[in-house]
């Protein structure tokens, strides 16, 4: 499955490569400044989608399904178990609509035993 996920992950990465080739871009100086976000207030909360279940399922199955269906997350020791986590937002409003499309994207794959919730952000262990 791994070398599945790597080969899909190559493929991409060259196909995106090719995109735009030969084409100028112009950039607009004020549009990048807006997307650059004010750094985040130490010690103001943060929430994280932890997405798993009770089910032994290896991590990296559950990281490559989300990589596949467009879901960036990481991979925290949290409690000493190894915990699926997508995030962290800023807001917990932000956390939910990510819980709310991850959730979509499960039942649209019927996949019905992972749980998905949100909690807040811990720090690396």
């Amino acid at each position: 499955m791994r070398t599945v996920v790597i080969a899909v992950a190559a493929l991409a990465v060259l196909g995106l490569a090719g995109c735009g080739e030969g084409k100028r871009v112009e950039a607009n100086k004020s549009a990048s400044a807006a997307q650059v976000q004010p750094a985040q207030v130490s010690g103001a909360p943060q929430w994280d989608v932890l997405v798993g279940s009770e089910l032994p399922q290896a991590v990296s199955d559950l990281t490559g399904w989300l990589i596949e269906h467009g879901i960036m997350s990481n991979v925290m020791v949290v409690d000493g178990k190894q915990r699926v986590l997508v995030g962290p937002f800023a807001t917990q409003a932000e956390a939910e609509a990510k819980k709310a499309e991850v959730v979509e994207k499960l039942v649209k794959a019927k996949k019905r035993d992972i749980d998905v919730s949100v909690i807040e952000h811990h720090d690396a262990q």
